[in-house]
């Protein structure tokens, strides 16, 4: 089934390299507030961290109590990163099997163009009316969260 997908993009006055590293900071997780029913998170710890941080598997627990798996699938932090989020907890394990997000960084002088685009993959046709909706309100947490990023940088 052809997943759901939206792009944020937003310029961030940091390297790729600054905008990526603090991803490795499971603490920084919390800066992530969420957009009305879409949770924040809570905590972030890495089950698995491997030395070439491919692989490295964090354990994410949402404000509302909810939680997934994180795995970088791929890590060039000049340039970009993706994660695949897996073993959702309810109600999100019932809409969806999966969701990619993808980290693009495209320098520009002394700032840096970030592009996330989110690929969410709905667990039936049923499931993807109201997975459709969640990625409305996930999209404008993401733009809330690069905004932020962005704040912080100026």
């Amino acid at each position: 089934m052809k997943p759901i997908e939206f792009t944020c993009i937003e310029t961030i006055a940091m390297t790729p390299v600054a905008i990526a590293e603090p991803i490795l900071d499971a603490d920084n997780w919390r800066d992530f507030t969420g957009y009305w029913p879409i949770p924040g998170i809570r905590q972030a710890e890495f089950e698995l961290r491997t030395p070439e941080v491919v692989g490295s598997r964090i354990r994410v627990t949402n404000t509302d109590g909810s939680s997934h798996v994180e795995t970088i699938v791929e890590w060039q932090p000049g340039e970009g990163l993706r994660m695949h989020m897996t073993n959702f907890s309810p109600p999100l394990s019932r809409l969806a099997t999966d969701i990619d997000e993808i980290w693009r960084f495209e320098p520009q002088g002394g700032a840096t163009r970030v592009t996330r685009v989110f690929r969410l993959h709905p667990k039936s046709a049923p499931a993807r009316v109201a997975l459709w909706l969640v990625s409305f309100l996930l999209k404008r947490a993401i733009v809330r969260n690069l905004r932020q990023l962005r704040a912080a940088a100026a």
